[in-house]
């Protein structure tokens, strides 16, 4: 009877392994197409960008112009001009000031949510940081038109509000969130065994943040600093809204200036497709594209060296 059994249980046990079996290979064959198709999405949109504005970068584009040039004038009759030199120097401004902001507060919130809260405060801060996070870029740029930009005349005693300083407060307010986030995790990752060595040899909590866990938590910083670099750098209305557009050279945070986005999304919907100004436009994407490509590989880079050098 009892080998009966045995066997009749069997074909079931098999029946139910080669079920287990199968279901793990669709999870596995699913698992990899998300993987694959992240590169599939990142690459067929670069390869859209560069198709759109290829004409114009195989047979009219002078690229010493493109890259060097301030002059940034694709509606003149007899002299149009496409350099990005003051759209690409007032980018890097606005988010060079966004840095300063963001990072000290970025990083500061991230340390004080993790080692010197608990309970209820810090779901509540993780609530408004999150909160923070969720506003609409629009929704920056009108707090940047209506209510920066008076303050900034009455304060500085400026011509207009709409300057570096106005976009790149905002866009320091908005990359806190990604900075907060990605830095906490940084911090919490470190092993409670550091803190307690610490603890142990008479170290107060400051001192082990400053010692011990942000050296320790380099890499994930580093990381969420540049993420923040990366976010700023691709905020488009906000900086429409906020920066006064104008094609300059700032020489002050007093100055207007417009950003690389802000002139794809201010003009690509008034230029008439398969024009040189509408390819030269799609030619400004892919200079995006390699600035953030620049960007992302350096916090690659930067996260592995400073991983190599904690090994």
């Amino acid at each position: 009877m009892g080998n009966d059994r045995e066997h009749a249980g069997a074909p079931r046990d098999l029946g139910r392994s080669r079920a287990a079996v199968a279901a793990e290979r669709v999870i596995e064959a699913l698992i990899r197409i998300c993987g694959f198709s992240a590169i599939f999405f990142v690459f067929s949109i670069f390869l859209f960008v560069a198709l759109s504005g290829s004409d114009f970068i195989v047979n009219r584009l002078d690229l010493h112009e493109f890259l060097l040039s301030p002059e940034w004038v694709p509606t003149s009759v007899s002299n149009k001009r496409y350099g990005t030199l003051a759209l690409t120097i007032g980018t890097f401004s606005v988010t060079g000031l966004a840095m300063l902001i963001a990072v000290p507060f970025g990083l500061g919130s991230a340390i004080f949510v993790s080692e010197f809260t608990g309970g209820k405060v810090k779901e509540v801060l993780k609530v408004v940081i999150e909160l923070l996070a969720a506003i609409p870029s629009v929704v920056w740029g009108f707090v940047g038109l209506v209510i920066m930009n008076p303050l900034i005349i009455a304060v500085f005693d400026a011509p207009i509000g709409l300057n570096v300083l106005n976009g790149g407060i905002l866009l320091g307010l908005m990359s806190v969130p990604i900075i907060v986030s990605i830095g906490e995790d940084a911090i919490k990752a470190v092993p409670d065994s550091y803190r307690e060595a610490s603890m142990a040899m008479g170290a107060t909590r400051w001192q082990t943040v400053v010692h011990v866990l942000l050296p320790a938590a380099r890499s994930g910083l580093l990381a969420a600093v540049l993420l923040g670099v990366g976010r700023a750098i691709g905020e488009t209305i906000a900086v429409l809204m906020a920066t006064g557009h104008a094609v300059q050279i700032p020489h002050s945070p007093l100055d207007s200036v417009r950003t690389l986005t802000a002139t794809i999304a201010s003009e690509l919907g008034e230029t008439s497709r398969g024009s040189d100004h509408y390819q030269a436009l799609f030619t400004i994407g892919i200079l995006l594209f390699a600035l953030t490509f620049v960007v992302n590989l350096s916090a690659d880079l930067i996260v592995r060296g400073v991983r190599g050098e904690q090994r």
